[in-house]
């Protein structure tokens, strides 16, 4: 998983892409190839963390309602906490803000991973995770170099669909990697690993201080607060129902498979969903679509809520793959045009913060698809599972649509929103 960068843009050099290469271009770069590979490792952990929780805790304590509840308090604490901290580094910059932020995330870690191998009181639990959820947006923190680099042209839409496609493998595979290590080995080994990857990860990328975004003069006296947009208030809402069809995804194939009778097969059918995603993801970032973002952002929406319908109908293994392939060759282009207009709506002394927002986005609708799609598993099969992908990608697209006026007004202004914005 650490090397999936370079497969990544090993892929883009081939003759699926004419000369030259887009992706090859944004890492001429001195620095890029750098801080995207250390980036690629400090944010494993955005995907192993809270399943990695739930798989140790399970396992230790038999309890699967401790484990939802600190992974929970894990995942919703961050959800609130991650957006404060991107805000602090816009205001004083990358490396003053994650050095102690990343250190008391990882010492919460630790600590969470002590109190289950020895034992510890329950309230320990929920003290370390609370500690834990102190862990910044990775994302955010790599996507905001790319437009230090490169502000103002197109090498950003390329960026971010390189980042779009490395978030798809993230969000994929990084839970079945906490589950997998859980499981065969010891329950700590998941939250051990992505610990590791964590201040492994981002130690390196701290340590890079040649691309580090410059702070905006604007963003010194912090201002309103980002989320108190109106576009990213929509970009963010429509991206928990994405996020959702995400984490309805991870819970109906584990269920289906089983009841297919070939369980094993659930991590190969993941993977042909981040396929999907992948591929898609580097051909749409190479092209440059003259269709307003706002537009794009719609259409690549709309096609993600239409893709779901037909994973109701999936009989067998081949059809739950065919289906989730096609499935997730909707999900890149969501992003990629996500972010493109955060880059566009957002004041540059509050990107940060805006990337922040919209990444929790996807968390939260992660957690509460999983949530949901349980509750509906146990109540009425796993047949039924994938009818939550279905609410979710109409609560997607509704919000894509409604928010259109918005979106294109801002997106027609790009950077220059009122001064009351900026600072």
């Amino acid at each position: 998983m650490t090397y999936a960068p370079y497969v990544i843009l090993s892929i883009s050099r081939s003759r699926s892409f004419p000369m030259p290469n887009p992706y090859a271009e944004i890492f001429r770069t001195p620095g890029a190839k750098g801080f995207a590979a250390a980036g690629f490792v400090a944010r494993l952990p955005v995907a192993m963390s809270t399943i990695g929780i739930v798989a140790m805790l399970s396992q230790t304590n038999g309890a699967y309602g401790l484990a939802g509840a600190v992974a929970a308090t894990f995942a919703l604490v961050n959800a609130l906490v991650a957006p404060q901290i991107s805000r602090l580094v816009d205001r004083l910059g990358q490396r003053r803000i994650l050095t102690p932020a990343t250190t008391l995330s990882v010492a919460g870690f630790i600590g969470l991973l002590a109190t289950t191998h020895f034992g510890g009181p329950v309230w320990m639990l929920f003290a370390f995770a609370l500690l834990a959820a102190a862990m910044p947006s990775m994302p955010a923190m790599i996507r905001a170099r790319w437009t230090e680099l490169y502000r103002d042209t197109p090498k950003v839409g390329t960026a971010f669909a390189f980042e779009s496609v490395a978030d798809e493998l993230v969000y994929i595979s990084g839970s079945a990697l906490a589950v997998g290590l859980s499981v065969s080995l010891f329950p700590e080994a998941g939250p051990l690993a992505s610990t590791l990857f964590l201040a492994v990860g981002s130690a390196a990328f701290i340590l890079q201080r040649g691309t580090e975004p410059r702070v905006q003069p604007a963003a010194r006296g912090g201002g309103t607060p980002t989320i108190k947009l109106r576009p990213i208030q929509i970009l963010t809402f429509a991206l928990v129902a994405i996020g959702a069809i995400f984490g309805t995804a991870e819970v109906t194939v584990i269920a289906l498979t089983v009841e297919f009778g070939n369980a094993a097969a659930a991590s190969l059918v993941l993977g042909g969903y981040a396929l999907g995603s992948m591929f898609v993801g580097l051909v749409f970032g190479a092209l440059k679509p003259r269709m307003p973002l706002s537009r794009q952002f719609a259409i690549a929406i709309a096609i993600a809520a239409a893709t779901t319908v037909p994973l109701l109908f999936v009989s067998n293994i081949p059809m739950l793959a065919l289906a989730l392939f096609v499935s997730g060759a909707a999900i890149s282009p969501t992003f990629i045009t996500a972010f493109s207009l955060v880059e566009r709506l957002v004041p540059a002394a509050k990107l940060t913060e805006g990337i922040t927002w919209v990444m929790t986005g996807i968390g939260i609708g992660m957690a509460i698809g999983s949530f949901v799609t349980g509750l509906v598993i146990d109540a009425f099969g796993p047949s039924q599972g994938f009818w939550v992908s279905v609410a979710a990608g109409g609560v997607a697209c509704l919000t894509a649509l409604l928010g259109q006026r918005s979106l294109t007004v801002s997106h027609s202004i790009g950077n220059r929103l009122p001064a009351r914005y900026a600072g």
